[in-house]
């Protein structure tokens, strides 16, 4: 799996809970949301349009940041 980092612009519980409802929606992912730092890490398959397309589904500002390394 690739472990792929995404900003969305989070402000509050209720936007990381939207996040949380689009990618299990999407389903065969799993993932980390960082609020206070306004990332998302995902562990997927899809591809990065696809989970991108997904995050966008929340109405937030989304970026695709990067490949994270796994350690």
């Amino acid at each position: 799996f690739q472990k792929h980092e995404f900003f969305v612009d989070m402000t509050c519980e209720g936007c990381s809970n939207a996040v949380t409802r689009v990618l299990q929606k999407l389903g065969g992912v799993s993932f980390d949301i960082d609020l206070p730092n306004k990332k998302v890490c995902i562990d997927s398959e899809h591809s990065v349009d696809t989970l991108l397309e997904t995050l966008k589904k929340t109405g937030k500002n989304t970026s695709y940041l990067g490949e994270k390394s796994a350690q």
